[in-house]
C-alpha cells in the first residue's frame, strides 16, 4: 500500500489507470484528480471496481478493454497511473506506446512496478521463474526491464527510484517513479 499511496498522491486533473482491476487504488485519489478512468481485460474484476468506484471521491468511469488499444483520444489525458500491470501486459511496447498517445504533452505517467533486478544472480531466478510465474500469476513477468521499457517508448525519467521489499529477492525488486512524454 505505500507504493500505492504515493505513486497515486501524485495524480491530477484526468487520469487514465492502467489495469484497474478491482480498484484497489480508487479511494486513494484525493481532490487534485477530476476523473478517473480505469481500464482493465477483466469483466469480474470491473465488477468490484465498480462498488469501490462508488464510494471514490472522483468520478469514476470503468471500461473493460486492453491497455494495448486505449480508446481515448490523444492528449486527453493529464497523468496515467500504472501499478503492477505492466508486469503482465502482452505487449509493453504497445501499452506504453498508447500510454504516450492518450498523455497531453505536459502529462505524467506515474508508476509503481516490480521487474529485473540489478544482480547478475537473481535476473538468472528471475529468467528460470518467470515460465512457471506467468502461468500461476496471471501473465506476471518477474524478469522486464521497468525503466528501460518506459525510456526505450519515448519517456524521460523525472523520477527514479528503485530497491528491494521485504522478501525473496526475485519477486522484490521494486521500479517507482514518474515519467514524462519525450
Amino acid at each position: 500500500m505505500p507504493y500505492r499511496r504515493r505513486t497515486v498522491s501524485g495524480a491530477e486533473g484526468r487520469v487514465l489507470e492502467i489495469g484497474v482491476g478491482s480498484g484497489i487504488n480508487l479511494p486513494l485519489y484525493d481532490d487534485k484528480v477530476e476523473h478517473v478512468i480505469g481500464i482493465d481485460p477483466s469483466a469480474e474484476l470491473l465488477r468490484i471496481a465498480a462498488d469501490a468506484a462508488r464510494s471514490a471521491q472522483p468520478n469514476v468511469e470503468l471500461i473493460e478493454g486492453l491497455a494495448e488499444t486505449v480508446p481515448l483520444e490523444a492528449a486527453s489525458v493529464d497523468c496515467v497511473v500504472v501499478t503492477w500491470s505492466l508486469c503482465s501486459v502482452t505487449e509493453p511496447g504497445k501499452v506504453l506506446a498508447e500510454i504516450r498517445r492518450v498523455l497531453k504533452p505536459n502529462g505524467r505517467l506515474l508508476f509503481a512496478e516490480h521487474g529485473l533486478a540489478p544482480e547478475h544472480s537473481v535476473r538468472r531466478w528471475q529468467d528460470r521463474l518467470t515460465p512457471i510465474w506467468r502461468r500461476c500469476a496471471g501473465n506476471c513477468h518477474l524478469n522486464r526491464p521497468v525503466a528501460l521499457l518506459i525510456t526505450d517508448c519515448g519517456f524521460r525519467m523525472e523520477r527514479l527510484d528503485t530497491g528491494y521489499v521485504k522478501g525473496p529477492k526475485p519477486i522484490t525488486f521494486m521500479y517507482e517513479g514518474v515519467a514524462r512524454p519525450n
